[in-house]
């Protein structure tokens, strides 16, 4: 469960790399933080879904 949480927040800091790097201009970097949000968004969001949130 902690494996889905930290993939969130990488997921959540490459949507501001995302907006950065498009602000910047540097579209190959656009293209890997583009690229991160979808990888690490989905294994955060189903982890999440199938294993539950983790209790506090």
């Amino acid at each position: 469960m902690a494996m889905g949480s930290i993939s969130t927040a990488v997921a959540i800091l490459a949507v501001v790399a995302f907006f950065r790097e498009l602000k910047r201009r540097n579209f190959l970097g656009v293209g890997f933080s583009a690229l991160s949000v979808l990888v690490f968004g989905f294994f955060g969001i189903m982890t999440l879904f199938v294993s539950g949130a983790p209790e506090m």
